[in-house]
């Protein structure tokens, strides 16, 4: 872990979406220093999924060395976000480090994401952080830290990164794209860069997303935390990074990345789609998993799921194969369903059989670019169930 220098104390930081998951994370490492913390997020009553409040952060915040303002702030509301600046600037004087943390997120296709789902993409991830900015902004431009720090991935226009949930990649790039204006347009007065992790992050939200056990393919939140830290320590023409969380932290001496890892030594990471070899899976895997599959089907499952699957499985033992959850019984095999699928997934032979043993989550398969889904998904989260009734024989 990243030591803390002191070198916070005293300064203020507003942190957007900071009750809970990655937010919190950096307001707990600033505050350590000694660090003023305005907690900017929506939750002022228990969530029924996700633990935290702002005040229950605020706590934490204290109990570590801190001192706590939590501000019930919407960032789709520009008076909110003014009003809570207004009570950060009147309490602590000032504000040196904006974090714009918060974020909505839905990692579905085009035909399957609502409207009013991509609304509040556009409108918490892109507009609510040109509006805290805003906001921010003029107190910052009096710092002597002044830093901006979006949590927004670099900038990367190959098509595998929109195809698959293309709502969600451009609401974030939006964020992404305000660090390049930013920065250059405050070139000297603040600095703006954005910080986005190399593997998954395990957060409430992801335990959602991912489901029980997602955590052991993912690293803590203390690794953001901590590459946050270290660029809050650059000066103001440190500016225009897209910096990735373990490369700043191997710059800080930081070598051994188990000490951040959920389960160490089990944490995949997201690489961009290269034609690869694909490894020689075991001799007939794809075929015994199916008919392990076939062997565990009820009609109780079936009632339960009622979808068909096909899947376009490339490498030794590949081709397409099905498994038919609707008809009495359950059935697989190779070849096209007599009915028309519901849910489409493409991935190499030796990725399926790990994602039916439990060795690759299907959200960490899909995040990464392992699995194309196309179709359902609601029906295509629904077999994650089936699957884990299936890691026991496998």
């Amino acid at each position: 872990m990243l030591p803390n220098t002191g070198r916070l104390a005293g300064c203020t930081v507003f942190i957007t979406g900071a009750s809970r998951g990655i937010g919190k994370a950096i307001a707990l490492k600033a505050a350590k220093d000694g660090a003023n913390i305005v907690i900017a997020a929506k939750t002022a009553q228990p969530h029924p999924k996700l633990l935290g409040t702002i005040y229950t952060a605020a706590e934490e915040i204290e109990a570590v060395g801190g001192k706590a303002l939590p501000c019930i702030v919407d960032v789709r509301d520009e008076q909110q976000i003014s009003d809570a600046v207004q009570k950060a600037v009147k309490k602590f004087g000032g504000i040196d480090i904006l974090v714009n943390n918060a974020s909505a997120i839905s990692l579905t296709n085009t035909l399957d994401t609502p409207t009013k789902r991509v609304d509040l993409m556009m409108n918490v991830n892109t507009r609510g952080t040109y509006l805290t900015s805003k906001a921010c902004i003029p107190y910052l431009k009096k710092s002597k830290v002044a830093h901006i720090l979006n949590i927004s991935p670099p900038l990367n226009l190959n098509p595998v990164w929109f195809k698959e949930h293309c709502a969600y990649t451009i609401a974030k790039y939006g964020m992404s794209m305000y660090v390049l204006g930013m920065a250059e347009e405050f070139k000297g007065e603040i600095a703006v860069n954005a910080l986005w992790p190399k593997t998954a992050i395990h957060t409430a939200a992801t335990e959602m997303l991912g489901g029980p056990g997602i955590e052991s393919q993912c690293r803590k939140v203390d690794i953001i935390a901590d590459a946050a830290y270290s660029i809050f320590q650059k000066p103001k023409s440190f500016t225009g990074n897209f910096v990735i969380d373990e490369n700043i932290l191997k710059a800080e001496g930081i070598q051994n990345f188990d000490i951040y890892a959920i389960k160490p030594g089990a944490v995949p990471e997201f690489k961009e789609e290269k034609p690869q070899p694909q490894p020689k899976p075991r001799s007939g895997a794809v075929e015994k998993t199916f008919r392990i599959v076939k062997d565990s089907l009820s009609d109780d499952i079936v009632k339960a799921t009622q979808a068909i699957y096909l899947f376009e499985l490339s490498g030794e033992d590949g081709g397409t194969w099905f498994l038919d959850l609707k008809s009495k019984g359950g059935n697989v095999g190779y070849g096209e369903p007599s009915d028309q699928a519901d849910v489409v997934m493409s991935m190499s032979t030796d990725d399926f059989v790990k994602m039916f043993s439990g060795k690759l989550k299907p959200t960490m398969a899909f995040m990464s670019g392992k699995l194309k889904i196309k179709g359902n998904m609601a029906l295509a989260i629904k077999l994650e169930k089936l699957m884990n009734q299936m890691n026991a024989r496998l």
